[in-house]
């Protein structure tokens, strides 16, 4: 199950699992609206299948100074950002515990690390998301289920081309060591191995993917 799959990350995310034969519930906002708890609960109380993957991508970045952040900027962003997904680990992760075996990626940002003006509550709720992940780490491994964080840095996605201009944009691309920004795929690549059979020993991990960015 793949929350915001219909484009970024999400899509890569998605397109990659299919080529490799996993069946991917990647629900719309129409059918799961992250605002709304009573949309989550619904639509998890409709799954007939057993879900052994969970990636809770979804997300929103809202610029706002301290001045000018509303109420609304403040509760949208949490509520979609952190507690949609732990709303939706809680009704996964009761599953998980009976088989014994889940494995949860939370798409986090290097924001929830660092920050910069005007991601006050984006920060926060990237930071309680990573936060959120180490906690349930610990009390999930008793069940084989793994959970980590994926921090990307700058990536190219349509929400980091709506967030910055064109001249910014190359700017942040010379503050990049890799002198790039990721490619949604590449996040893919490595959540893609976060919930595979292969990561075995990995869990409660915040795992940056930025080019070096937060190395200078």
């Amino acid at each position: 199950m793949i929350t915001g799959a219909s484009r970024g990350i999400g899509l890569a995310i998605s397109e990659r699992f299919r080529r490799a034969g996993v069946k991917v519930l990647a629900p719309t906002r129409k059918e799961m609206d992250l605002l709304l708890n009573e949309s989550i609960d619904e639509y998890l109380l409709t799954l007939k299948a057993p879900v052994d993957i969970l990636i809770n991508n979804a997300g929103i970045n809202i610029l706002a100074g301290i001045a000018e952040l509303s109420d609304g900027v403040m509760q949208d962003t949490m509520q979609t950002n952190l507690l949609a997904p732990l709303r939706i680990v809680r009704g996964i992760a009761k599953g998980m515990i009976k088989r014994k075996y889940g494995r949860i990626i939370n798409i986090s940002s290097i924001w929830g690390e660092i920050t910069k003006p005007k991601r006050v509550t984006y920060s926060m709720s990237k930071a309680a998301l990573n936060a959120m992940t180490r906690t349930l780490a610990v009390e999930l491994a008793p069940y084989n289920i793994l959970i980590n964080s994926v921090a990307p840095g700058y990536v190219n996605t349509e929400l980091t081309r709506k967030n910055n201009s064109v001249k910014e944009i190359s700017a942040i691309k010379s503050g990049i060591p890799l002198k790039r920004l990721a490619e949604p795929e590449e996040i893919a690549e490595f959540v893609e191995f976060l919930a595979s059979n292969r990561n075995t020993y990995i869990t409660g991990q915040v795992i940056i993917i930025d080019g070096g960015f937060i190395c200078l």
